[in-house]
């Protein structure tokens, strides 16, 4: 079983209209539970991050079992768990990587499933960084026509994802 942790950006919530999709996404799987973080009223991303290992850590399920999806800072706070523990996937919308004013601007993820859809157009999180972090990790990289919302994209999305997740959950190897 693959619990598959949701989380959302600066100015979304749980139950914003990607967060909700990808959650559709989830359950319509066997052997995969969500879990949609709620970061509201949390606007620091270090507060946020220790609300998330707060979490997995309540939940006390082996990481090796988890997949972290997010989009802008819930990228950014996936990532900042797959660079601290050995998951099973790691999949980022527009990632906040490369900005200045977070904790780490650049994580350096450990082995497993990772896969990032970033739009050209973002003038939020610039897509350059995020390249170069995917070039410097080798990390699958896939860039779209659309901007930070990645709302154009999301056909685009939920069948990448779906397709990520039937890979996470074939993984012999954990």
């Amino acid at each position: 079983m693959l619990t598959v942790y949701l989380s959302h950006g600066l100015e979304s919530g749980p139950n914003a209209m990607k967060m909700q999709a990808l959650k559709g996404v989830v359950e319509a799987l066997d052997d995969c539970e969500a879990v949609v973080m709620d970061y509201r009223n949390m606007p620091d991303p270090a507060t946020r991050l220790e609300h998330l290992y707060a979490t997995l850590d309540a939940r006390n399920e082996p990481a090796t079992y988890w997949v972290m999806a997010g989009s802008s800072l819930g990228g950014w706070l996936s990532a900042m768990v797959c660079a601290r523990y050995k998951i099973r996937g790691c999949f980022m919308l527009a990632p906040a990587l490369g900005l200045p004013d977070y904790p780490q601007t650049s994580p350096t993820l450990q082995p497993c499933h990772t896969h990032i859809i970033h739009g050209w157009q973002d003038d939020i999180v610039p897509p350059d960084p995020v390249i170069d972090i995917a070039r410097q990790q080798r990390l699958p990289l896939r860039m779209v026509d659309d901007d930070h919302r990645l709302h154009a994209s999301m056909p685009t999305i939920l069948s990448d994802f779906d397709a990520f997740l039937k890979q996470c959950l074939s993984d012999d190897n954990v």
